[in-house]
């Protein structure tokens, strides 16, 4: 270290060291008999008298109680012999305490041969304190399992402990006098002695710096934090500077996994909220690609077997036999043509025995291709240009994951890593499955979910008449819309009575699906058989609250009206529902009130009837509540805008019915049955 280099001005001394200092070592001689000869400065310091209250004062007098002067005289005369002696004596400071002195004794001669005795005497405490530190110093740096190096002003190393040297694997001897990058140069030597600089210069630590490289002892790169402190002596000069190391690469290794766990839950987390938020197959599927994009890979693709599409009974894929795909969704995390190589979506693509994505349906597990070559990618993509296209985007690394719901594959997730430069691993592929697996059930659930409402659908309509037939003096016009998610029970018909008399009908049944569906067929049967006897409204709803009771938990709103063209007049009874809307020839057009009654079902209540004059040119709407109620409105203003737009409804009713669902319901969220009636002029 510098502070034992020569100077300029002196080839041969050196600066002191600061251990002495720190020790304070008096000096002090006595003659043959014992009296004082010289006083040194530091033993003044020590005992606290004067060089005059000292020197020719006998020193057993002087120095040391009366208790111990026998042992005091003892030891001067085996010194004075020729003896050396060594130990801790005690000593009488001039305030009269006593204070433990550790000697250093030896004997001196005179040019004429007299002896005399010199002490080198330093405080006992003191060189208690020293030694213990020194020996818990030694303890700690040589069992430390933390590498701790020794530098002087130059950057050299002075020394290091053990545990440094099996860090570097090069022994202490070998790194002396040397710099870090003539022994360790596969480490970032000019970061290294770039701290080592700003330490020297500015006396101020740097603590946990981070190191990435590899030294003797290994053959790969490892991870560590270093600290480095400045090193002075008790008057602040500058010896060098010592750097404690501690290899963190396992630490490292450890946050990193906690961090890619906490990284895969909360991907995990977010798939939960972001997939499945509709029972749409498609959108489900667009979901899913969306959420690997944005966490997982470069390029998504999610296809499904046929048999999912079509909503029959899932085909497995097994033996040489091929897979028919239907393509649900592609998503890219960047703009890239790699996502034109995935086949398009919504068309059908078959897929040979031996290609990567028919191997995975069939073995129902993922297959990851960490590193993707030329012959691969003609197993991955549909064909030899989207191969080219992939190749050209820097598709590297592939992954397929069987997307599997109640013991059955239904298709593929299928990533690709073109920008990021990692490989799929594992972990990769273990996070795509989970993915996989909670988007699988949503998948399943929309598949099943479309195959109920596509048969609740087909039997809700085959029980609605596929065309209201012509009455004597009425133009009519009907639609039934349903709903975009789940099909309800709603239903509408046009029932002839007999000359001049029609009787109208507009229901809903409470719930969704098949049941509703066929609770519906059964009311709209009850309803025209009962219309055969020429029940008048109240009693017919009575009958049909009857039938509803039979049903089970069967509740239906309904309204039923009977024009007779003859008086024009048109009476009407409500069970429960929403009342109808009568325009005028003159642009007028109210709400008709109805008495209210209970839903169908409920029993226990007469139904009511109200009669309305019917001139020649009025419009009667019938209608179910979805074409009036919204989400976040009240229903008044579903009323209200309905009313006002009757007002000016044109000739042509089909146009009007559009018009109307266009503008009430354009994307239902309950199914909607409407029901235009208009007397001729």
């Amino acid at each position: 270290m510098n502070g034992y280099a020569t100077s300029d001005r002196d080839s041969v001394t050196a600066a002191p060291g600061g251990l002495l200092d720190l020790l304070k070592v008096a000096a002090v001689v006595l003659d043959a008999g014992g009296h004082i000869a010289l006083w040194s400065p530091e033993i003044e310091q020590l005992l606290g008298y004067t060089p005059a209250e000292a020197l020719h004062q006998r020193a057993d007098t002087l120095l040391v109680a009366p208790e111990n002067r026998a042992r005091g005289r003892e030891l001067f005369a085996q010194v004075s012999s020729g003896a050396r002696w060594a130990g801790v004596f005690p000593l009488r400071h001039k305030d009269g305490t006593d204070r433990a002195v550790e000697f250093r004794t030896m004997r001196l001669l005179d040019p004429e041969g007299q002896p005399h005795l010199l002490g080198l005497a330093t405080d006992a405490t003191t060189v208690r304190i020293v030694e213990r530190d020194l020996a818990l110093s030694h303890s700690l740096v040589n069992q430390t399992p933390l590498g701790i190096a020794v530098f002087d002003n130059d950057l050299r190393w002075v020394g290091v402990n053990p545990a440094l040297e099996r860090m570097n694997g090069v022994p202490e001897e070998a790194v002396l006098g040397r710099r870090v990058g003539e022994v360790l140069p596969d480490l970032d030597v000019e970061a290294i002695e770039g701290r080592m600089r700003h330490v020297l210069e500015t006396g101020r630590p740097l603590l946990d710096q981070q190191t990435i490289g590899r030294t003797a002892a290994d053959v790969q790169d490892r991870a560590y934090s270093e600290s480095y402190h400045r090193i002075e002596d008790s008057e602040g000069r500058v010896l060098g500077l010592a750097m404690a190391v501690l290899d963190v690469t396992e630490r490292q290794q450890a946050a990193a996994e906690v961090a890619q766990a906490r990284r895969h839950l909360s991907v995990i987390a977010d798939a939960g909220v972001r997939i499945g938020t509709t029972l749409d197959l498609q959108q489900t599927a667009r979901e899913l690609a969306d959420v690997v994009v944005s966490q997982l890979a470069d390029l998504a693709a999610v296809d499904v077997l046929e048999s999912v599409v079509a909503h029959g009974t899932i085909a497995p894929v097994s033996g040489g036999a091929p897979a028919e795909f239907r393509a649900l969704a592609v998503a890219a995390g960047y703009p890239t043509d790699a996502i034109h190589a995935a086949d398009p979506v919504g068309e059908l693509a078959t897929y040979g025995s031996s290609r990567i994505i028919t191997q995975c349906v069939r073995s129902a597990r993922p297959v990851l291709v960490e590193r993707v070559d030329t012959k691969m990618m003609r197993r991955i993509a549909r064909d030899a240009r989207a191969a080219k296209t992939l190749h050209d985007a820097g598709a590297h690394s592939y992954l397929a994951v069987p997307l599997m719901a109640r013991g059955k594959v239904l298709g593929t997730l299928t990533l690709y890593r073109t920008v990021d430069e990692r490989p799929f691993d594992d972990r990769d592929r273990v996070l795509a499955s989970e993915l996989a697996a909670r988007a699988a059930i949503c998948i399943d659930n929309a598949r099943l979910y479309g195959r109920e409402r596509g048969t609740a659908l087909t039997l809700q309509r085959s029980l609605l008449p596929a065309a209201p037939a012509e009455q004597e003096g009425l133009d009519i016009a009907a639609r039934y819309r349903p709903a975009l998610s789940e099909v309800g029970g709603d239903w509408y018909d046009v029932l002839p009575l007999g000359p001049g008399r029609t009787a109208l009908v507009v229901g809903d049944v409470m719930g969704k699906g098949v049941q509703a569906a066929a609770i519906m067929g059964q009311l709209s049967t009850a309803t025209r058989a009962l219309a055969r006897l020429d029940l008048p409204p109240a009693e017919l709803l009575r009958h049909l609250d009857d039938i509803a009771g039979s049903l089970g938990d069967a509740i239906a709103t309904c309204v039923y009206a009977v024009c007779d063209l003859r008086r024009g007049t048109c009476s009407l009874s409500s069970a429960g529902h929403l009342p109808p809307v009568l325009a005028g020839a003159d642009g007028s057009a109210k709400l008709v009130d109805v008495p209210g009654g209970v839903p169908l079902g409920v029993g226990g209540v007469e139904f009511g009837t109200v009669e309305v004059e019917l001139p020649p040119g009025s419009l009667l709407a019938l209608y179910t509540d979805g074409l009036v109620e919204n989400r976040g409105e009240p229903i008044d203003t579903g009323l209200s805008t309905l009313t006002h737009l009757l007002r000016n409804a044109g000739p042509n009713l089909q146009r009007t019915s559009d018009s109307l669902l266009s503008a009430l319901s354009p994307e239902p969220d309950d199914d909607v049955a409407l029901l235009l009636v208009r007397t001729r002029l």
